[in-house]
């Protein structure tokens, strides 16, 4: 009996996998979804799920399919809870060559051979992208294709420069798509330049087309002539001077120094807005006032560059790793507990018990972690900070 159950069992195997063959691509496509683990749920477009009926089906497959979370069957322990955010418009293919470098890893080593970063080690092959945070090279160029880079969290945009052919990575602002229009004016616009000047092509969905009858603009007031060319700069992607920027406008990539690199919101789905630019009477007419993604207000010199828009992947934290091994993938190792440790090797270590010796969370050096200001207060500390982010009582609403 068990041999004729074991010869019907692959009979049928073998039969549901001929008929699987013989099945158009939708059920064909459902027969796959069985087989890898994957839950229909998380596999089919939202727009496809409420379609109903072949003329729903035939009007939502010419549309391009949206990002979505992508599930699994429990079918492994490390497939019961990793969800995974598909997005169908990165590049399928490697990167552009000669934009990276090769990643040598040091296990979080120093030039003597001590461990300066703890659960550090392993990991996948890499290499890393040079990324343009400074882009100080003007004019147009055309979004070639967003890539992923494992060295981030965000995506990378492909650029090429439309007068010289150069390829440069930048970080790719959410909803920039290939064959789009990007520009960059870290030393500013001249508000008397032609406005036939500023490449903006009426077939991408960013762009605006500039007023064409230049002699009528050219008898506007100074004040209406920057507004115009201003409005049409703030396009998602391009990079302005901060005194450029109207308040309530979306950045990311800010600059701490003219002319120098980006440095602020550069992780995925960060954002900062432009809360003042002050006037060229008062006392501080040199800076703009920009709210964090802290809460935090901070003054910046208003030479400072930032990217309009805000960064992309922002379903990023929506990402569960589901497994143990795939932070081992990443280079992460398993990080100990300093009460697991010995008193020799960390303060919380030693004693009988969960015991931390009476102290306050510290770092294997010493240092407290939790509570201690890493900023001088009062009016001998930062002097850019207008108004603080908001702690404890704050945070929760409370006065």
């Amino acid at each position: 009996m068990q041999v004729a159950s074991a010869s019907c069992s692959c009979l049928l195997s073998a039969a549901s996998t001929q008929a699987a063959r013989r099945l158009p691509i939708a059920a064909g496509s459902v027969f796959q979804q069985w087989r890898t683990g994957a839950t229909s749920a998380a596999r089919i477009p939202r727009a496809e799920q409420q379609s109903t009926g072949s003329t729903a089906a035939s009007s939502t497959s010419n549309k391009p399919i949206n990002t979505y979370i992508k599930t699994y069957k429990p079918l492994t322990p490390g497939l019961r809870h990793v969800k995974h955010v598909v997005h169908p418009h990165l590049h399928k293919g490697k990167p552009f060559r000669p934009l990276t470098v090769a990643m040598r890893k040091n296990g979080g080593r120093n030039n003597t051979g001590r461990v300066t970063t703890r659960a550090r080690g392993g990991g996948h092959k890499r290499r890393l992208r040079i990324i343009d945070f400074r882009r100080q090279v003007e004019g147009p160029h055309t979004v070639e294709r967003i890539e992923y880079d494992p060295g981030r969290t965000a995506h990378i945009a492909l650029l090429v420069n439309d007068a010289t052919g150069e390829h440069s990575y930048i970080l790719a602002p959410d909803g920039l798509r290939a064959g789009q229009k990007v520009q960059s004016w870290p030393k500013g616009v001249d508000v008397n330049q032609d406005p036939a000047a500023l490449n903006t092509d009426p077939s991408a969905p960013q762009s605006v087309t500039p007023p064409t009858n230049t002699s009528a603009m050219d008898d506007q007031p100074e004040e209406l002539r920057t507004s115009l060319l201003r409005a049409s700069m703030l396009q998602v992607g391009n990079q302005l001077p901060l005194h450029l920027i109207p308040p309530g406008t979306t950045i990311h990539a800010i600059s701490t120094l003219p002319l120098g690199k980006a440095s602020l919101c550069r992780s995925a789905g960060s954002y900062a807005k432009m809360t003042a630019t002050e006037s060229s009477g008062s006392k501080g007419h040199l800076y703009a006032q920009i709210q964090l993604k802290s809460g935090e207000v901070r003054k910046f010199h208003r030479n400072c560059t930032a990217v309009i828009g805000s960064v992309s992947n922002r379903e990023h934290q929506h990402v569960v790793i589901g497994k143990a091994g795939r932070k081992r993938w990443m280079g992460l190792k398993p990080k100990v507990r300093g009460v697991a440790m010995n008193a020799v090797d960390h303060p919380h270590g030693g004693g009988r018990g969960k015991s931390k010796g009476n102290k306050h969370p510290r770092t294997p050096q010493g240092i407290l972690t939790k509570g201690r200001r890493t900023r001088r207060p009062g009016p001998k500390g930062n002097k850019l900070v207008v108004r603080q982010r908001p702690r404890g009582f704050e945070l929760r609403g409370k006065k």
